[in-house]
Formats: structure tokens, C-alpha cells, sequence
């Protein structure tokens, strides 16, 4: 008997269960894999460049990363929740999806180079920019990875980014021995994108067909757009709070404090897949127990998503002291005594993945049930809090200020907010029970597992 059975049998779970397990695992595997080479090589990366360097490379990555989103125009959550719905034709809602994220990447990859050679005031930053902008196009074959989420089966993605990830170290380990300039070095992290784009084609033609298939539909794309408009707002509020404090650090203070609060960010944005994995595989399963709530008369939905918040919220917790508690040690034996400076971010920004725990739940939960018009109040907030608070204390305490304000931008978004938005009282409520109970569902994690 393999291990997996015997863990299933143990836990006497079903095979619909099985099947999302299985999904974690696969999600689990690739992050784990990526996050080890990643960082590996991100360390040597950042040894090499120096902080000053090493902040430019991060600050060109946040400026085109702000576009990016703009260009997905929040059609991937749309696209998973019609997926799993399967009311369309799959063909048709990925081609569709595709014509309008390719459409929009080449607009804003025109922006993003117009935007920034009108604001920077030297050429070469808007020539690394303009490199890099390459991977807004790209983003555009992310729809396969969507539509394997939504049929629950990421081990064929996961594959393609595994692949991604190693090709990638070999080419950047090959530019190190090279002593290659920043300029290269970012023109591999925009090929790891390309890399990446073939990967889930590959996957896409061994396992579903022949992308020709794909078809752009006109209506059902006005469709797409009206029901992602609200996300893309939500959307880019988000981003704007969770990836602007790089670039206002880097125009209101220097590239070196960029490159600081970079390295405990990447600490961060490594522990908060964990919330945001569990919400992609999560999401598929609860828009099927809601249909089947409607058509049985049942009340499912709730007890499971409620399940869900606790056990997201309460391992972030868990996962964000202990990576406090180590930061001195993770940043020294890692990056080197060069970047000490990080530390106390680290710190203080481990506790970030707790927040992104309890407002992503709130968010896979909004999407579900339909109310994703409201969402752009919430985050909108968000936003006004983190570029209110960083313009007005980054000149003052710096970076650390930074770190802080990144915790209160999540938690004013994605819980206060709630409070004060009738459609999303209940994600209130939900959260605060989750805040004060949800470490009984850690407790008896097996019996919450098991149960059907």
C-alpha cells in the first residue's frame, strides 16, 4: 500500500477530497521547489548585485508588475469560477480570455515604457523597464493555468513550472560565472516568463488538445469584461498597496532601501502563497458546494468556507511568529551581513502573511457568491491607507515604517473594510469568528478533514 493510500485511508476521506488533496500536494511540491531554487538563487543574485543593484533590479520588477495587473484586468478569478461552472464551453472561455489578456498586455506594455521614460530621469532604468515589460505580453498564457486549476489538476502546470524554475537557475548560475551586467541578469527573470508561457502550452496540447480549438467570442467577452471590471479595480487597488511601497521607497529614499525591504519581502511573499495556494484550490470546490446548496436546499457552503477561513488564518498565524522569531538568522546565514538592515522588516512583516490569510479567504468567499462589484470599496481603502501612511511617514522612519504600514494596508482592506459594506457584513462576522475560534479547527484538523 503507498503512503498516499494509507493517508487517505487513514483519514477516511472521499475521492472528490482526494483529488483536491492531491492538487495541495502537487501546489505544495512546485512552490517548495521554486521557493528553494528561487531563493538560492536569489540570494546569489542579490550577493553579487549589492543592495544598491539589487534594489533597482526589484524596483524595475514592482514598477511593470503595477501594469501587469491592469492588463490581466481581472479576468483570472472570473475565468476559474466559469471553468468550474462549465456552463461555457471550455474552448470558449479560455480563447476568449486569452484575445483580451493579449490585448491588453501589448496597451500596457506601451504604457508602462511611455510612463516611465516621462518620469525617470535616467535612460537605463527605462531600458531595463522596457525589457521587462516583455512579461505583461506573456502573462497572457496564465488562462492554462487557469483552466488546470478549475478541473483540479495542477500536477501537469506544476510540472511546466518546475521546468521553468531549474532552466532558469542553470541560466542565471551561467550568468554569474559570466559576470554579467544587471541588464542581463534582468533579461533572464523576463525569460524565465517565456519559459514558463511554452511550458503550459506544452502541457495544454499533451493533455487537454490542440489550442487551436480556442475560440474568441465577442459577447461572451463583453460578458468577461463586466464581470472582471470590479475585480480589476479590486485588483489593481491591491496591488497598488501590496506592491507600490517598493516603488515610492525607491523614489522617496534610495535604490539601497528598496533593495533592504526587497529581501524581507521576498521572505514574506514566499510564506503568503501558502493562504493565497489554499484559496486557488479551495475556490473550485466551494462554487460546487454552493450550486449543490441551491439545487439540494442544503447549507453547506457556510460550515465549509467558515472551515476553510480558520484553518487559512490560524496556520499564517502560526507560520508568521515563527518567521519572525528567526529573522535575524534567516537574513544573516541567507543574504549576508550586507543586508542586516532587513531584519527588523522581516520582523515586523512576517506577521503580513496573517492578513493576507484573513483578507484573501474573504476575497475567494465574495468571488464565489457573486459580490465581487462591492469589492472595490474594500480596496480601495486599502490603497488610500498604504499610500496615505508610506507618504507620510517613509521620509520620517524609513523602511520600517514601511513594513508596518503593509500590515495595516491588508488588515484596513480586507477586514475593517468589511464592517462598513452591507453586502460583506457577513465576511465580517466570518472573520472575527475566525479571529477568535479558528484555532479550534487547527486543534482538530483531522476530524475537519475527514469530515464529508
Amino acid at each position: 500500500m503507498s503512503l498516499r493510500t494509507h493517508i487517505s485511508g487513514w483519514l477516511q476521506i472521499s475521492s472528490t477530497k482526494k483529488a483536491i488533496i492531491q492538487n495541495l500536494l502537487w501546489s505544495i511540491a512546485g512552490k517548495v521547489v521554486s521557493m528553494l531554487s528561487g531563493l538560492l538563487v536569489g540570494i546569489i543574485v542579490a550577493r553579487y548585485l549589492g543592495p544598491e543593484h539589487y534594489g533597482l533590479l526589484n524596483y524595475v520588477i514592482s514598477y511593470v508588475f503595477l501594469f501587469m495587473t491592469f492588463a490581466s484586468f481581472g479576468l483570472d478569478a472570473i475565468e476559474i469560477r466559469e471553468e468550474a461552472r462549465q456552463q461555457v464551453p471550455y474552448t470558449t472561455v479560455i480563447g476568449t480570455a486569452f484575445g483580451l489578456k493579449a490585448a491588453f498586455g501589448l496597451l500596457f506594455m506601451v504604457l508602462v515604457i511611455a510612463t516611465s521614460w516621462a518620469m525617470e530621469a535616467d535612460g537605463y532604468t527605462t531600458l531595463l523597464v522596457a525589457i521587462y515589460s516583455l512579461t505583461i505580453v506573456l502573462n497572457s498564457f496564465s488562462v492554462v493555468r487557469n483552466y488546470f486549476t478549475a478541473i483540479v489538476k495542477n500536477k501537469y502546470i506544476v510540472q511546466a513550472e518546475i521546468s521553468r524554475t531549474l532552466i532558469g537557475i542553470v541560466i542565471k548560475i551561467a550568468l554569474l560565472l559570466m559576470h554579467a551586467s544587471l541588464t542581463w541578469f534582468l533579461a533572464a527573470y523576463m525569460f524565465d516568463f517565456l519559459l514558463l508561457a511554452s511550458g503550459y502550452c506544452i502541457s495544454y496540447r499533451s493533455q487537454i488538445g490542440s489550442m487551436r480549438q480556442w475560440r474568441f467570442d465577442p459577447e461572451y467577452a463583453r460578458f468577461l469584461l463586466r464581470e472582471s471590471f470590479p475585480l480589476l479595480l479590486t485588483n489593481a487597488a491591491v496591488i497598488v498597496y501590496q506592491r507600490i511601497d517598493q516603488v515610492m521607497i525607491g523614489q522617496m529614499i534610495d535604490n539601497r532601501s528598496v533593495g533592504y525591504f526587497a529581501v524581507a519581502s521576498r521572505f514574506v511573499e514566499l510564506l503568503a502563497f501558502i493562504p493565497i495556494m489554499l484559496a486557488q484550490t479551495i475556490t473550485p470546490v466551494l462554487v460546487r458546494i454552493r450550486e449543490e446548496d441551491s439545487h439540494n436546499h442544503t447549507n453547506r457552503y457556510s460550515a465549509k468556507s467558515q472551515q476553510f477561513m480558520n484553518l487559512s488564518l490560524w496556520l499564517s498565524i502560526f507560520i508568521s511568529a515563527v518567521t519572525s522569531a528567526i529573522a535575524y538568522w534567516l537574513i544573516r546565514y541567507t543574504f549576508g551581513t550586507a543586508y542586516l538592515p532587513a531584519v527588523a522588516v522581516l520582523q515586523i512583516m512576517a506577521f503580513k502573511t496573517a492578513s493576507v490569510a484573513l483578507s484573501n479567504t474573504a476575497g475567494t468567499m465574495l468571488v464565489t457568491e457573486g459580490l465581487q462589484r462591492f469589492a472595490i470599496l474594500r480596496d480601495g481603502f486599502g490603497c488610500i491607507v498604504c499610500v496615505a501612511l508610506n507618504y507620510i511617514l517613509l521620509p520620517r522612519y524609513g523602511i520600517v515604517a514601511a513594513a508596518f504600514v503593509a500590515i495595516a494596508s491588508n488588515v484596513a482592506a480586507g477586514y475593517l473594510a468589511d464592517a462598513f459594506i452591507p453586502a460583506y457584513r457577513h465576511l465580517f462576522v466570518s472573520q472575527t469568528k475566525a479571529l477568535l475560534f479558528g484555532w479550534h479547527d487547527i486543534i482538530h484538523l483531522k476530524s475537519v478533514i475527514a469530515n464529508k
